[in-house]
């Protein structure tokens, strides 16, 4: 089982290459990638979100790569006439409304302003820095991936712990419901012979009983929340949980709905009740797993 939540962390150090790739996961209905990195490394973005996906499912998944190149290499420089040539017209602006003051306008001086001079990159990474990424990538989303299945180990124990309530609670309801009628009638039968003074017709409170009694039965009920938590153990032990656990409690809190509706126990309506607060919890608990 993992969480849709956790962070990981990969880091290449050799040969004057240090790149960093970073990767955070939240809670999201599907999976969604956020790609950051470098200019030099646009055309690999897909590469970055194959590798992603190769690792998690489910989540909204930001991946941060930053890198430092300290390699000896060639470097060459390209200019931008036009901003050169918006420089120099500016200066012969101000050169013709203040001719008093001096001008030392040169080459060099062009050369040092802004974004006229830029380094070529060559083409965009080499060889070296694709790979120094794939194994940056590789070793954060990993760490990810332990991170998410320890978070999603702990919410497995949680979410085991509540189906133990519930299925106590269950319990509970199940042994307090067949008492229900018998209480019922034997209420009803003091009543009419309060009122009939002991002269009651058996056969009418039998039927009246009787009538109750399957108002009121949550056999059904009872039965299908044993089958759903049977089910809840056995998706409970695969790893991606998220959207079928989600659907499942649905069928919960749909039993337990009906167990309220028709039980008319104050008993068994408590221990629903305290049934549907577990299943609420479990509910806030699933919207974070994969």
């Amino acid at each position: 089982m993992y969480s849709m939540t956790g962070y990981g962390k990969g880091e290449y150090r050799e040969g004057g290459v240090e790149l960093t790739v970073e990767v955070k996961s939240v809670n999201n209905r599907f999976l969604d990638i956020a790609v950051k990195c470098p200019r030099i490394f646009a055309p690999y973005e897909e590469l970055i979100r194959t590798l992603v996906r190769e690792s998690v499912s489910r989540g909204h998944v930001d991946v941060f790569v930053s890198f430092a190149d300290k390699r000896e290499r060639e470097c060459s420089y390209s200019v931008d006439l036009g901003v050169a040539r918006a420089y120099v017209e500016a200066a012969r602006a101000i050169r013709g409304t203040f001719p008093e003051v001096r001008d030392d306008l040169s080459i060099s001086l062009l050369l040092r302003m802004p974004d006229i001079l830029r380094p070529e990159e060559g083409g965009g990474a080499d060889e070296t820095l694709v790979s120094a990424l794939k194994k940056a990538a590789a070793e954060a989303l990993g760490a990810l991936k332990s991170m998410r299945h320890a978070e999603g180990e702990r919410l497995k124990a949680d979410l085991l712990m509540r189906a133990d309530v519930i299925a106590d609670l269950r319990e509970k309801i199940a042994a307090r419901a067949p008492l229900v009628a018998k209480e019922y009638r034997e209420r009803l039968a003091e009543r009419i012979n309060e009122y009939l003074a002991g002269k009651a017709d058996e056969s009418r409170i039998l039927t009246e009983a009787a009538v109750y009694a399957d108002k009121c039965n949550i056999d059904e009920e009872l039965t299908r929340l044993a089958s759903h938590l049977e089910e809840f153990r056995h998706i409970a032990a695969c790893d991606t949980v998220g959207r079928k656990l989600d659907f499942l409690i649905q069928e919960f809190n749909r039993e337990c709905n009906t167990i309220c509706s028709k039980s008319n126990d104050a008993a068994i309506t408590a221990h629903a009740l305290d049934m549907k607060n577990e299943i609420e919890k479990i509910r806030e608990q699933i919207q974070n797993l994969e």
